[in-house]
């Protein structure tokens, strides 16, 4: 995962007419975490979303090095899919046909239950599921622990340590506390247009 990056320089964000967030400069590389805090609508979601590509900036200028991947309250799983299709349709799409996560996230045992049955701590695993499939060297994680369970939250937290450890980069916007040695912490709040 050497190489990983991200630059942001002077990033502005708008959403319609108003302007959430404005002057956000930052540099992340291999190795290192950053938690996004702020209140509801300050833009933390849509930070994540401009990082992804999903979004465009209002001003400013991202530049990533190194593949992306994006875990948010859309799990991405095709709801009337059993959750071993669901991943599995992820996994030829992403070229990895890997179920090697599937025990220590606790899905083995759900992999012919439909996605639409998940309790969502059940589908924000599966989404980590996914994300693990990818390979990708930078993690965005828009509010991971949202539904989780105290052994599931600290499972993500593990995770985004070995991830960070390996040198990818896990940006985590968040109201809850995200246990991550070494972790940054960037306040949108000191950014609020």
């Amino acid at each position: 995962m050497q190489g990983a990056s991200i630059a942001i320089d002077d990033l502005a964000c708008r959403r319609g007419d108003r302007l959430l967030f404005r002057g956000v400069s930052l540099r992340l590389d291999a190795g290192e975490a950053l938690q996004v805090t702020g209140r509801n609508g300050i833009g933390k979601s849509s930070l994540l979303r401009i990082l992804a590509g999903l979004a465009p900036a209002f001003s400013g200028a991202v530049t990533t090095a190194g593949s992306i991947g994006l875990v948010d309250e859309r799990p991405a799983l095709d709801p009337g899919w059993t959750l071993g299709s669901a991943l599995a349709f992820w996994q030829q799409m992403d070229g990895n046909g890997e179920d090697r996560h599937m025990a220590r996230l606790g899905l083995s045992g759900l992999l012919d239950v439909p996605v639409r049955y998940l309790s969502t701590g059940q589908k924000k695993r599966a989404a980590l599921a996914r994300l693990l499939g990818q390979d990708a060297r930078i993690w965005l994680l828009d509010e991971p622990l949202n539904g989780l369970d105290s052994h599931a939250v600290a499972l993500v937290e593990a995770l985004a340590a070995e991830h960070c450890s390996k040198g990818g980069i896990a940006v985590i916007a968040s109201h809850q506390p995200f246990a991550l040695p070494g972790m940054a912490t960037l306040s949108l709040a000191e950014h609020a247009a």
